[in-house]
């Protein structure tokens, strides 16, 4: 019987052992989709204690502790951090078959030596340590720790940049820190809060916008302002991916309803999103940015609890109409607009896995490996079958050797270990395809296709400029 998540936790195979130990495990780490806050880097923020890190804003875990039968004042509410901690110890021997059982122990041993399982009785002693060992690190120390070289934060087109601005001027820091455009609240015109948004675009371009061919316009010169400060990246996060013809005069009615507090219906706030994204697409175009589209998500569906806590707090679920089928004409707008970016597409929805994958081919060339991806498997599928049925997918319907790799999408300086987990979940497949007769037992082809995959790719993809590995 193995050990518990030992050495060779998740590899099955001699092959696979190889392959990450020797390979995998080494290689430094390029995190382009997170949620880290840029002003926690600037001022290397140090932490209190171990549930300021690991349990601030971590919706995954609020979702089990919930799920648990915690009260809200021990999850998100004013609970001293350790009864913070023990609610979410008291889940953790019941999480059985929940990537974040292993997420959280790979957390404990690579940041803090712990290789105790976390339960209700060894809590406390946990605390105790992780607190003790939390006075040596800071927030740079931690990505260093990991062996992190560069992040692309997620940032609105109103942010002034400043963190960013003053993470560049400090020499001591060696970790790229870049900003990522994420245009959503100018783009989803059906949310609350949309014309208060555009009020605020408005005094950051120093004009008024009365129109979708203004807000158009705003978002390009925003672009422009991101590009000055080294943004390689966009991110648009959709419910569902739409498309609508690019119809102006729909797209301004719409516009000039939601200005005036109503909603839209469905088909003029298509119309209005399918414009701006257009839009926003050929500027990346123009820039060589990589534009990444999350789309299939339900969200804030509990209201009551929305309306207390707000966004991102734990009540998002896939959506099984995820508008999958809109990619192909939304990808020819783009291309007959003279503007498809390099392309990165996800969706919550694991079965959309081979449409993407298929839809996405009919798209590649123009001399760029890899121009369209497939992202990797998002949120509630980052557990060991999704990652694998992602792999696996795009495997048999496009070139696994170009994709770009893994990233946290997270909040916390802890949650590197997800790299960590992927390359074991990418080196344990591998290995099941070599050992099998699948693929050929070439040690050199397939430490270049590992490096590849978890470093070479994202680098050269994105552009970041940072050292090739094993590239003569």
């Amino acid at each position: 019987m193995r050990e518990f998540m030992d050495r060779d936790f998740l590899l099955s195979t001699d092959t696979a052992k190889w392959l990450y130990h020797d390979v995998a495990e080494q290689l430094p780490i390029i995190d382009y989709h997170c949620h880290i806050n840029s002003q926690e880097i600037a001022e290397d923020r140090t932490f209190d204690n171990i549930s300021e890190v690991w349990l601030g804003g971590d919706h995954y875990k609020w979702r089990t502790m919930r799920a648990n039968g915690a009260t809200e004042d021990t999850v998100t509410g004013d609970a001293p951090p350790e009864e913070k901690f023990r609610a979410f110890a008291a889940v953790m021997p019941s999480l059985i078959g929940n990537p974040l059982y292993h997420w959280s122990h790979l957390e404990l041993q690579r940041a803090f030596g712990i290789t105790e399982p976390l339960t209700p009785e060894s809590a406390d002693r946990i605390y105790t340590r992780c607190n003790e060992q939390l006075k040596q690190y800071s927030a740079r120390q931690l990505m260093d720790k990991f062996n992190v070289k560069a992040v692309c934060t997620t940032d609105d087109p109103s942010d002034d940049l400043h963190w960013h601005d003053q993470i560049a001027a400090d020499g001591s820091f060696s970790i790229r820190v870049l900003p990522a455009f994420r245009p959503d609240k100018a783009i989803n015109i059906e949310k609350d809060g949309f014309a208060g948004y555009i009020a605020k675009l408005s005094d950051t371009v120093g004009r008024e916008l009365n129109s979708a061919e203004d807000v158009a316009q705003a978002l390009c010169e925003r672009i422009d302002y991101f590009a000055a400060h080294g943004c390689l990246c966009a991110d648009h996060g959709l419910d569902y991916c739409m498309y609508a013809e690019p119809d102006s005069q729909t797209a301004n009615t719409a516009f000039a309803e939601a200005m005036h507090g109503d909603h839209p219906s469905k088909e003029k706030a298509d119309a209005y999103k399918t414009l701006m994204t257009i839009a926003c697409a050929k500027k990346y175009t123009e820039k060589n940015w990589v534009m990444q589209i999350h789309f299939g998500c339900l969200r804030d569906n509990n209201k009551p609890q929305f309306a207390l806590l707000g966004p991102d707090t734990g009540y998002d679920a896939v959506n099984s109409r995820s508008g999958v089928e809109n990619l192909s004409p939304l990808m020819n707008a783009f291309s007959e607009n003279g503007g498809l970016p390099k392309l990165i597409l996800y969706s919550l929805n694991p079965a959309d896995n081979t449409a993407i994958a298929t839809i996405m081919a009919c798209f590649q060339g123009g001399g760029v490996a890899g121009k369209i991806q497939q992202g990797s498997a998002w949120w509630f599928n980052d557990n060991r079958t999704g990652m694998r049925q992602q792999l696996t997918d795009l495997a048999a319907n496009g070139v696994l050797g170009r994709f770009v790799g893994m990233l946290t999408d997270s909040r916390s300086f802890l949650s590197y270990t997800r790299h960590e987990y992927f390359r074991r979940v990418l080196c344990e497949l591998l290995g099941e395809w070599v050992e099998s007769g699948q693929y050929p037992n070439d040690r050199a082809q397939l430490t270049r296709l590992v490096t590849d995959l978890c470093w070479n790719n994202t680098n050269d993809y994105f552009g970041f400029g940072l050292t090739p590995i094993g590239k003569e």
